[in-house]
């Protein structure tokens, strides 16, 4: 299986904890209490999304 990578940006709410958005996927927004939790909800809300894209047939970005 090809490993795809995938810039985060992590933006520190003033209520507190991380929205996390994957400029390459656009509408690809999650959230973490920690640093850590948004990273870990980023990967999950990648795959889940890349899921969707097989899912419909779309193209599949990354990237290099």
């Amino acid at each position: 299986m090809n490993s795809l990578s995938y810039r985060i940006l992590l933006k520190k709410e003033p209520e507190g904890g991380y929205t996390v958005t994957v400029p390459t996927l656009v509408g690809c927004v999650t959230y973490g209490e920690t640093v850590e939790e948004a990273i870990e909800m980023a990967r999950e809300a990648i795959a889940l999304y890349i899921e969707s894209l097989k899912a419909h047939g779309e193209e599949i970005l990354s990237i290099q």
